[in-house]
């Protein structure tokens, strides 16, 4: 991907933010993992994710700016083309987008969905429409998760921010109310439908980094199929547990993130990613 030089977001910032309540969306390719060891060792994912592992504990805070590096600086191009695509989506469809905020951190973090360590990954809360990223996840992404490239680390990224677009669009509030509602297992599968949507969102901005920006590179679109592949549900419970268990899919399958991420890379049609909808996913 050409992006040196190229236009960054001025929608960052570094350090610590308020505490709150919410619910963390994406998790990453490391939170991914993380989320799956916890869930086999029975320990709840979501206090990974939202800081209730212990109410009276205390809670780290991270209040230094992160090094202005090339990681940050390439998060920033990704995130400030992110912002190009949706500004001209939504205003074809009559809305206006709202440009969500970039949170660099280290080790920890407290955030309107909570507190969060590094090793959830990059994570978007909707509680205060952010992206959450500890720039070390590139490294984990590539070295342990066979994931390696930097448009595999910008589809990461587009997807934390197509989780603002749901969030924008009214989704994530109809998912709050579905939470209320549905068993853990009924609740999944609409987990899995939000993720693939995510990823379809990616595919979307992917389709005019390609078309309008003419950023791409042979090979990129690859490095982000990989990186959906990497992730799926089937393939990380194969790896940690040994087996596979559907009922607990909270993502979606390799198959179906490539599909889904693919989809948005070749219509760049908004309108085709009702994963909701979609009966059959694969």
């Amino acid at each position: 991907m050409q992006w040196m030089g190229r236009r960054e977001s001025s929608n960052t910032e570094d350090g610590s933010s308020s505490g709150g309540r919410g619910l963390a969306l994406g998790g990453g390719v490391v939170g991914i993992i993380a989320a799956a060891i916890y869930f086999f060792t029975g320990i709840d994912p979501s206090a990974v994710l939202n800081g209730v592992q212990g109410s009276g504990g205390s809670q780290q805070n991270n209040t230094t700016a992160v090094a202005d590096t090339k990681e940050k600086k390439f998060a920033k191009v990704v995130l400030a083309d992110t912002e190009d695509t949706w500004t001209k989506l939504f205003n074809d469809m009559g809305k206006t987008y709202e440009k969500p905020t970039m949170h660099f951190f280290e080790a920890a973090v407290n955030t309107a969905c909570g507190q969060a360590g590094a090793e959830t990954g990059p994570f978007y809360c909707p509680g205060d429409q952010k992206v959450y990223i500890d720039l070390s996840f590139f490294d984990e992404l590539s070295n342990k998760f066979g994931a390696a490239g930097d448009f595999a680390q910008a589809y990461v990224i587009a997807h934390e921010v197509g989780h603002h677009v749901q969030d924008l669009l009214g989704v994530t509030a109809k998912m709050d109310q579905a939470r209320q509602q549905l068993s853990q297992e009924e609740y999944n599968k609409l987990s899995v439908k939000l993720e693939l949507q995510a990823d379809f969102y990616a595919g979307i901005w992917a389709y005019y980094q390609k078309n309008d920006k003419k950023v791409l590179e042979p090979g990129d679109i690859e490095e982000a199929l990989n990186a959906a592949h990497q992730i799926g549900d089937d393939r990380l419970q194969k790896e940690y547990q040994g087996e596979v268990h559907p009922d607990s899919f909270t993502h979606g399958t390799s198959a179906q993130r490539m599909y889904w991420f693919k989809k948005g890379y070749e219509t760049g049609d908004v309108s085709q990613g009702n994963t909701f909808a979609a009966n059959d996913l694969d």
